[in-house]
């Protein structure tokens, strides 16, 4: 299930996660989010096709305009992609980074894997844990909001931090101790991948 729909309000979206342990075959990708894609086999959102291939590179990302922004720069750098799934910003979320990286490990066709994630929670944090465990993948991290100011809400609802939690500096460093690349820029995505 894919939900684009932004503005659900918090409640709504823990009945909502209630109900789909009650059905366990069920999985949802958002609210407020882009969906997935899997170039050249299935789409299910939003994601333009026009700016994917057919690769190895997994994506999950919390941010729909970079998800598009660095979706295109690695079909333009030759670096396709299995499959690219845009969980959302919100504070509550169906799948999380964990449970992506997960069926991205599983995912034979999948060698090299990208996490873009941005200031508020701790989604990032707990990916970086899974991957610290042991990952077969190639992983590249960015966290987007490296300059706002504490407190302050950014962009998505899920997107505040509070204290030493949640901030892009956490995340990063979570990343570096699991062994993963951080990019500082969109731009030193590809690079690092190579």
């Amino acid at each position: 299930i894919v939900c684009i729909t932004e503005g659900i309000p918090i409640q709504d979206m823990i009945r909502v996660k209630d109900f789909l342990r009650e059905h366990p075959q069920a999985r949802l990708i958002g609210a407020n989010c882009p969906g997935l894609i899997t170039p050249g086999q299935a789409k299910i959102g939003i994601i333009p096709q026009r700016i994917t291939a057919p690769g190895f590179v997994g994506m999950v990302s919390r941010s729909g305009t970079l998800t598009y922004e660095v979706g295109s720069a690695l079909s333009a750098a030759g670096m396709g992609q299995s499959t690219i799934v845009g969980i959302g910003g919100d504070p509550v979320l169906g799948m999380t980074f964990s449970d992506v990286v997960q069926l991205f490990e599983n995912d034979p066709a999948t060698t090299h894997l990208v996490l873009i994630g941005e200031i508020g929670g701790s989604d990032e944090e707990h990916a970086a844990g899974l991957i610290a465990r042991g990952s077969r993948l190639k992983t590249v991290a960015f966290i987007s909001g490296r300059t706002a100011p504490e407190g302050k809400r950014m962009g998505h609802a899920g997107a505040i931090i509070s204290g030493n939690r949640g901030t892009a500096k956490s995340k990063e460093e979570a990343f570096r101790k699991a062994g993963v690349a951080v990019a500082e820029t969109t731009d030193e995505i590809v690079g690092l991948l190579r």
